[in-house]
């Protein structure tokens, strides 16, 4: 499988890709929204923005792996965001994870999850050689 990017200033900036193009056989997975108000060992993260926003990417990561991808394999996401002042600090944490090569992304400002604890939602697209 091919994978190409477009790319932009403002793009890299905020850690997303306006486009991502895949070309090839491929395998498409569609991840359900992930959370992570709660760490592996069960422990609440409530009011902890950081926790929950890595704790998340590494659920993500998990069901991934089981599907026989990885993060990399992304190529968008959608962002569910509790307060739009999360934002930032979001784009920062995910390019700590993707480095330079971000998924195509939407950040969308929600009043509320189905838990109160919940301070954001990923939901995601992944692509790998089938």
């Amino acid at each position: 499988m091919k994978k190409s990017f477009v790319r932009g200033a403002r793009a890299e900036s905020r850690a997303y890709s306006p486009a991502v193009i895949t070309e090839g056989a491929t395998k498409t997975i569609w991840v359900a929204g992930h959370t992570g108000a709660v760490d592996d060992s069960g422990t609440s993260l409530a009011g902890d923005f950081d926790a929950q926003c890595r704790q998340t990417f590494r659920n993500i990561e998990k069901t991934l792996a089981e599907a026989g991808a990885k993060l990399a394999d992304i190529v968008t996401m959608t962002v569910f965001l509790i307060d739009a002042r999360y934002t930032t600090r979001m784009t920062e944490l995910r390019t700590q994870i993707f480095g330079k090569d971000f998924p195509a992304s939407a950040a969308i400002t929600v009043a509320g999850f189905a838990l109160p604890e919940m301070m954001l939602e990923i939901q995601c697209v992944a692509v790998v050689a089938a």
